[in-house]
C-alpha cells in the first residue's frame, strides 16, 4: 500500500512538473492550431466567393481554393510544431523525398491534372459545347481536373482523360452539329427549282439553327445530278432534328412533284462504255 502511494505521488509530481514546464507551450500550440484552421477555412471560402463574383470557372475556383487551404495548413502545422520545440528541417527533407517518389509513381495522374488545369485556364471548350477528340464526340457535361465527361449521342457517359484531349486534334462545334445529305435528280431536272424547294423546306423546320442552311449542286454522277444540303441543329436534339429536316424535305419534294432517283435505281445504272469496262477489268490490270 505504501509503495502504491509513493508511485502515485511520483506520478503526480511528474505531471505537475510537465504541466508547469510545457503547459503554456501546449496551450499556445492548441490555440494557434484552432486559430490557424479557422483562418484557413475563412480564406478558402472567401476565395470561392471572389471567384463566383467574378464569374470564374467553378472548377478553377475550387482548385485555387484547395491550393490556398493546403498551403495555409502547411504553415499552421509548421508553426504548431515550432511551439512544441520540434525541429522541422528533417521533416521537410523527408516530405520532399516522399513527394519526389510519389511524383514518379503517379506521373500519369499528375499529367491528367496538369492538362485539366490547362483546359480550365485556356478554355478551348466549355460545358455545353460539342467536341470531337480521338474520333469520339459528345456534348461536354463536366470538366474535371483529371478528366472531361461527355454525353454521347445515345445518352451514354464518355469519360476522356485530359491528357488525351490536350495531345490530340480537338474539334469544337460549340452547341451545334451539322446535318447533311444528298439527293440525286435526273439530268433533265430543273435544279434551280429543286434547290428552292429544298431551301424552303429546311427553312420551315423549327429545329434548325436560324440562317444556317446550305443547299446546292454537290457533284455530278453517272446516275444524275447530286444535290447536297447542310444545316446546323442543336447537339442535344441532333437525331430528332435530323429526322424532322429529312421528313420535311421528302414531303416538299412530293408536293412539288420532284422525283429523286432512288438508291435502288443507282444499283442498276446503265453499263459503262465497252472501252471503260475493258480498261478496268481485273485481267488487264494484272
Amino acid at each position: 500500500m505504501q509503495t502504491d502511494l509513493v508511485a502515485v505521488s511520483r506520478l503526480l509530481d511528474t505531471a505537475i512538473t510537465f504541466s508547469v514546464a510545457y503547459g503554456f507551450q501546449l496551450l499556445g500550440a492548441v490555440v494557434v492550431l484552432i486559430i490557424g484552421l479557422t483562418v484557413t477555412n475563412w480564406i478558402a471560402s472567401q476565395t470561392v466567393r471572389f471567384g463566383e463574383r467574378k464569374a470564374f470557372d467553378p472548377t478553377l475556383v475550387r482548385f485555387l481554393a484547395n491550393i490556398v487551404r493546403v498551403v495555409l495548413l502547411g504553415f499552421v502545422v509548421i508553426i504548431t510544431l515550432g511551439n512544441f520545440g520540434i525541429t522541422i528541417t528533417p521533416l521537410i527533407a523527408l516530405a520532399g523525398a516522399a513527394a519526389f517518389g510519389a511524383t514518379l509513381a503517379i506521373q500519369g495522374v499528375l499529367s491528367n491534372y496538369g492538362a485539366g488545369l490547362a483546359i480550365i485556364l485556356t478554355r478551348p471548350f466549355v460545358v455545353g459545347d460539342t467536341i470531337e477528340v480521338s474520333r469520339t464526340s459528345g456534348v461536354v457535361e463536366e470538366i474535371k481536373l483529371a478528366a472531361t465527361v461527355l454525353k454521347g449521342e445515345d445518352e451514354e457517359t464518355i469519360t476522356i482523360p485530359n491528357k488525351q484531349i490536350m495531345g490530340e486534334i480537338l474539334v469544337n462545334s460549340q452547341a451545334r452539329r451539322v446535318v447533311e445529305g444528298k439527293i440525286i435528280l435526273p439530268v433533265t431536272s430543273d435544279t434551280d427549282a429543286a434547290i428552292r424547294v429544298l431551301q424552303q423546306a429546311i427553312d420551315d423546320t423549327p429545329e434548325i439553327v436560324e440562317n444556317s442552311a446550305q443547299v446546292g449542286i454537290h457533284e455530278f454522277g453517272y446516275a444524275g445530278i447530286v444535290l447536297g444540303y447542310r444545316v446546323w441543329v442543336p447537339s442535344r436534339r441532333y437525331f430528332p432534328s435530323r429526322y424532322a429536316v429529312n421528313g420535311r424535305i421528302l414531303k416538299a419534294l412530293h408536293m412539288a412533284n420532284i422525283k429523286p432517283i432512288s438508291s435502288g435505281a443507282i444499283a442498276f445504272l446503265p453499263e459503262a462504255p465497252t472501252e471503260l469496262r475493258r480498261s478496268s477489268s481485273p485481267e488487264e490490270s494484272l
